[in-house]
């Protein structure tokens, strides 16, 4: 789950860049809403997924354990980004391939709650290896 997220924090903020440079963004007529440039949509993409993404994998670094909640919610809030996108941009490999990732992360996250999500022992006395 955390190499999963950590990929899905630095691709969208790349993404997110290269909407609001207008670096291979897809033509500006495909906009909804009467909009003229990518930038709106790429701050979209900023909030909806790397923000979500890499607040989840800190707390899957630390083990956190609201880490696995938080995970399925950062993988809804993906699937309405991709759902999103659908109409405006078609369909790709891209969204495809992050759709297949959330959704591995989330069934990841629902088995780990599953079978007893576990937090880092602070010190060595809580996880019994104390002299």
């Amino acid at each position: 789950m955390l190499g999963i997220e950590a990929v899905m924090a630095t691709a969208s903020a790349a993404g997110a860049v290269q909407l609001a440079i207008g670096v291979g963004t897809p033509p500006v007529g495909s906009l909804p809403f009467g909009l003229t440039s990518w930038v709106l949509p790429g701050l979209w993409l900023f909030v909806s997924v790397c923000v979500p993404s890499a607040v989840v994998t800190w707390l899957l670094f630390r083990r956190d354990r609201r880490a696995p909640v938080a995970v399925v919610a950062a993988c809804g809030a993906l699937g309405v980004e991709l759902v999103t996108q659908i109409p405006f941009v078609g369909y790709s490999w891209l969204q495809a391939g992050c759709g297949g990732l959330g959704g591995a992360a989330a069934l990841a996250a629902v088995t780990a709650r599953r079978r007893g999500w576990r937090t880092r022992p602070r010190n060595a006395e809580a996880s019994g290896g104390g002299a």
